[in-house]
């Protein structure tokens, strides 16, 4: 069929006359394509990362004995990851300007708040590139009362190859570390692993 003009419409035009019309991709097109897609890309991983909480992931810490985490609180006391053999910990990497970190506070307040009445698991803190300020007045707001390790212990992080936080590592009471969780948790989520290793069927 064809208009007043004589042209084809629809799908009755001639596809070489319709190739013959397309411009052809110039560099500048392509560059902004590719910019296109790597931007896409890059959304779609920092998604993921910040929506991945049931996702534990390999590290080479895992199966390994918690690195030596020895200093003072930002409460002012001394602290020892080793006097908590016994225990579950839950060593959490987060900073107070990291979002999803904000968002998982409430549920490692919970969590550490029923486990510390049954007195089989705890949580404990590191800071990761953050002002120790910033954290005390995080944790006065929000609440939370557990060990809190400053800007000073950053070599626990590369000890065990923390890419980023929020980053959860959990502790089993002989001090062998067992999964690594890389985005925020969830109080059912830690306590689903506790009773994972602690219940092996």
């Amino acid at each position: 069929m064809t208009d007043e003009t004589g042209h084809g419409r629809g799908g009755d035009e001639d596809p070489i006359e319709l190739a013959s019309r397309r411009q052809p991709l110039g560099p500048a097109r392509i560059a902004a394509l590719l910019v296109g897609l790597s931007m896409a890309g890059l959304l779609v991983v920092i998604l993921v990362t910040m929506n991945r909480p049931e996702a534990a992931a390999p590290s080479p810490a895992i199966g390994e004995i918690v690195p030596e985490l020895i200093g003072t609180t930002l409460d002012g006391e001394a602290f020892d990851i080793d006097d908590m053999r016994g225990q579950w910990v839950a060593l959490n990497l987060f900073a107070t300007w990291c979002v999803p970190c904000q968002v998982e506070h409430p549920e490692l307040v919970d969590f550490d708040e029923e486990h510390r009445r049954t007195g089989d698991a705890r949580v404990v803190s590191v800071v990761f590139g953050d002002s120790d300020n910033a954290v005390r007045e995080f944790f006065a707001e929000r609440g939370g009362d557990w060990p809190v390790l400053g800007e000073g212990y950053s070599s626990v992080i590369v000890d065990l190859g923390a890419t980023g936080v929020p980053e959860t590592y959990m502790v089993a009471p002989n001090g062998i570390i067992v999964e690594r969780i890389l985005g925020g948790i969830t109080h059912e989520l830690l306590d689903s692993i506790i009773d994972h290793y602690s219940n092996p069927q």
